[in-house]
């Protein structure tokens, strides 16, 4: 059962230039669901970490003027205009290992990347 699209999404772009993977939306319906806030995760991208970039996950409240949006089973996936630009074709995926639990990002744009998989270089 899906959730009608909130009105201001509609000012937004809805693109599959960022995706968010049926495993990452579950696990962010579930971490929201749990906080009592809206299922929407927004990856931003900072200087720094090992490889040049660093990508940040977090739960957001709304979305805000110059978003790109993607959605997956009623959950939104928000980016900034310049993260889009860095992660433009990728997807956000949600990887359960021995060594433990993580968001990660598969970016097709990423010339090389850290061990752990939060940096990455253009």
């Amino acid at each position: 059962m899906g959730r009608a699209r909130a009105p201001y999404l509609d000012a937004m772009s809805d693109t599959s230039d960022i995706a968010l993977t049926p495993a990452a939306a579950a696990r962010v319906a579930a971490i929201a669901a749990r906080q009592g806030k809206p299922a929407m995760l927004r990856l931003s991208v900072e200087g720094g970490g090992c490889a040049g970039f660093t990508y940040r996950f977090a739960l957001a409240e709304a979305a805000e003027e110059g978003d790109v949006a993607s959605e997956e089973s009623g959950v939104t996936l928000l980016v900034d205009e310049m993260t889009h630009a860095l992660v433009k074709g990728g997807a956000v995926d949600y990887v359960e290992s021995l060594g433990g639990a993580a968001f990660q990002v598969r970016n097709p744009n990423a010339a090389s990347g850290c061990g752990c998989g939060s940096s990455f270089s253009i």
